[in-house]
This record gives structure tokens, C-alpha cells and sequence, in this order.
């Protein structure tokens, strides 16, 4: 059993930025490939981004792609998601999930998932 825990998450002024962790416990042994996703409150999850389970390929909803990047640490086998040029439309709790292969947009394939960081972007 694998277990997320993400953190960095907070309040921050439109036009700022954030940087979210997010690393596994459990079952490490694995590398999986990460991605990011956010709920906002009565809207349904959306996918942020994600990258591969070698590092070597990232992927973005265009909705994000130049404010937001992925990056991966492999030797901690943890992803960050570094978020710039914050919007109040940003405001969401934030999760990460992790599968085993799959590195794309739809949550119904990921296997983990944390439990979430809330992510408030003032006006």
C-alpha cells in the first residue's frame, strides 16, 4: 500500500506563487508516474498535470500549461508542482495521484491518491 501526503499548499495574493510536494510512503520500491489534479468547490476534479514514471516525459492541461510545471525527484520519489502567476480561479484543493504506468489525464487510472491540500488565491 502506497500513501500520498502533499503539503505546500496556503493562501497567497493573486499573481504569486506556490510550490506543492507531494512524496509516497509505504511501498517505495516502485517508481510511479505522478500527476496533479484540483477540485474546486462544486465543480468536479480537474487534471493539472503529470510525468512519466522515468522523469523524462511531462504533460499539461492547457488550462495550466506556462503558469504551472512538474518536476520529479527520483531519488526521493517525490513530484513538485510549482504554480506561478496564481489566479483567484486557481482556488481548489489540490491532490496528487501516482500509477504504476499510466501518466495521463483521466483520474479514473490513477491507483493513489493523497488526501489533498487547499490552495486559496486572494483577489
Amino acid at each position: 500500500q502506497v500513501q500520498l501526503v502533499e503539503s505546500g499548499g496556503g493562501l497567497v495574493q493573486a499573481g504569486g506563487s506556490l510550490r506543492l510536494s507531494c512524496a509516497p510512503s509505504g511501498r517505495t520500491g516502485t517508481t510511479y508516474a505522478m500527476a496533479w489534479f484540483r477540485q474546486a468547490p462544486g465543480k468536479e476534479r480537474e487534471y493539472l498535470a503529470s510525468i512519466s514514471s522515468s522523469g523524462r516525459n511531462t504533460f499539461y492541461a492547457d488550462s495550466v500549461k506556462g503558469r504551472f510545471t512538474i518536476a520529479g525527484d527520483k531519488v526521493k520519489n517525490a513530484v513538485y508542482l510549482h504554480m506561478n502567476s496564481l489566479k483567484p480561479e486557481d482556488t481548489a484543493v489540490y491532490y496528487c495521484a501516482a500509477s504504476g504506468i499510466y501518466s495521463g489525464s483521466y483520474a479514473e487510472s490513477y491507483d493513489y491518491w493523497g488526501q489533498g491540500t487547499q490552495v486559496t488565491v486572494s483577489s
